[in-house]
């Protein structure tokens, strides 16, 4: 018996990727976890330039990394459990923020800037309807079908619009503690 699914077996791999790319906050992950990288690494790393060594090594070093590490984990959140995204994504722009005292001005401002983004692109996202295909919906799709019935003239279009629209009631009044002051309309200031 195989792991595979029955199901994904027909499916292109670019086509199942799109599918899961599109329920979940893909970009907003992708650049959450871009933003932890330059965060967590820039206090340990060091450049060479020639026979000078620029070290940008803070003393809060540590909570850098931690930082880092929350920021990456963020993101893989962000893509595999998607229902938390709203929380994933404060979470990311709150330890962004904090990344600029910790964390060498929140990694020379690329994994700030980066973070904030993909915080807010996961507090925006919201998983899209799935679009039913029915045969009327083709047929409508035809240009035939759309020369002979246009949806204003269409009396069984405007019966459902029109169903959707509460009717306003005459003569019916909702009593509230503040109806039983009104004294006939006019309330007193005093």
């Amino acid at each position: 018996m195989s792991a595979e699914s029955t199901a994904s077996r027909g499916v292109p791999i670019m086509q199942r990727f799109r599918a899961w790319r599109g329920s979940r906050p893909f970009w907003a992950g992708l650049l959450t976890m871009l933003g932890g990288v330059p965060i967590a690494y820039l206090p340990y790393g060091d450049m060479r330039l020639g026979n000078m060594t620029l070290a940008l090594a803070t003393t809060a070093g540590a909570g850098a990394l931690i930082i880092g590490v929350l920021l990456i984990t963020l993101g893989l959140t962000m893509w595999f459990q998607p229902i938390v995204r709203v929380f994933a994504g404060v979470a990311a722009i709150v330890l962004a923020l904090v990344s600029i005292p910790v964390s060498n001005f929140g990694g020379l401002f690329v994994g700030f800037l980066l973070s904030m983004i993909g915080g807010g692109l996961s507090v925006s996202w919201a998983p899209g309807k799935p679009v039913e295909e029915t045969d009327d919906a083709q047929h409508e799709a035809s240009p035939e079908a759309s020369e002979e019935a246009h949806p204003a003239y269409d009396t069984e279009t405007q019966a459902v619009v029109a169903a959707g629209v509460p009717e306003q009631r005459e003569g019916e009044q909702q009593v509230t503690d503040t109806t039983i002051d009104a004294n006939g309309g006019r309330n007193s200031a005093g």
